[in-house]
């Protein structure tokens, strides 16, 4: 079974304006979409438009709480979510003006008490040997710095491939020996502390991060593709594919889902980066998350 997590899920409310954003003026809506949202929820999602089941778990509250949960059930995915009894999931406010620039608006979330922390975990002690878990997005406050952390310690010796997407507890999270993490280049700027350009240089700082206790890692790289390194030494880089982006939510939790699908479906990790890639231009160049049909167009076409 595949699992995800998104710890702070929400409803992105799309707002297309009519001309291009007037800071401290008035702003008119050409048209809206509402979408469930939330980065492990994404992986869910794409998973199964590519066929593969996943449940979901993560935190909910509220009446948008109930409103991802019925999203949620009705895109097909699993849902195990942890119910709160206070507060209301976030509302994320995306404005697309006319010009092409995007203003985004994004909620705090609800804070999560310790006996509702404690439910989450003990939802952990179903995974067994040879699942993956997907952990995507940064948590809550509330859930403190070394939540991410404790969820891996407690899998470490279930065998579980602990899937690592999150930019604020990736560094401390290594140290659990997590099957794959997937920082882009400027998460990898930011663990090192400098600004890194070209190929080797990526390679070099990769293989650092597996010094340090990552498996594998899988950088991305946006229009430029992206490099995996993998346990077994392997360096497999893989160019993109050029295209009009019109989405840039949810194109990194695309490429999580298309590589987690493609190692399933064929043990092969040149394969997995392949599809990978394509699920991730696949959402970047659509309005919303990618469809099956385009990520086999586009997977065909790389």
């Amino acid at each position: 079974m595949i699992y995800t997590i998104t710890f702070n899920p929400a409803i992105d409310h799309i707002v297309r304006l009519s001309s291009p954003f007037k800071e401290g003026g008035l702003n008119r809506s050409s048209s809206e979409d509402y979408f469930i949202g939330g980065k492990g929820i994404n992986v869910s999602i794409v998973l199964k438009v590519l066929g593969l089941e996943s449940t979901a778990l993560g935190f909910l509250a509220g009446f948008t709480g109930l409103e991802i949960l019925r999203g949620v059930e009705e895109k097909g995915i699993i849902p195990d979510f942890v119910m709160l009894d206070e507060g209301n999931s976030r509302i994320n406010v995306k404005l697309k003006g006319a010009d092409g620039t995007e203003t985004e608006i994004n909620s705090g979330g609800p804070d999560i008490p310790e006996n509702k922390k404690e439910e989450f975990m003990e939802k952990l002690s179903a995974l067994k040997e040879g699942d993956y878990l997907i952990i995507s997005g940064s948590a809550p406050k509330s859930l403190g710095k070394d939540f991410c952390g404790d969820i891996l310690k407690k899998l470490e010796k279930k065998n579980v491939r602990c899937v690592v997407d999150t930019s604020d507890t990736l560094s401390d999270s290594i140290k659990y020996r997590p099957f794959l993490i997937k920082p882009n280049l400027e998460e990898l700027e930011g663990l090192f502390g400098r600004k890194i350009s070209g190929l080797d240089e990526i390679i070099s700082c990769g293989r650092e991060l597996q010094s340090r206790g990552a498996q594998n890692v899988l950088v991305s790289m946006a229009e430029k593709g992206a490099v995996l390194l993998t346990s077994d030494g392997m360096v497999i880089p893989h160019g993109s594919l050029s295209g009009e982006v019109r989405n840039s939510v949810g194109a990194g939790d695309s490429m999580v889902a298309g590589f987690v699908a493609g190692l399933l479906r064929t043990g092969d990790y040149s394969e997995a980066l392949k599809l990978g890639i394509a699920a991730g231009c696949a959402t970047a160049f659509s309005d919303d998350l990618a469809t099956g049909e385009y990520i086999s167009k586009i997977y065909e076409r790389l």
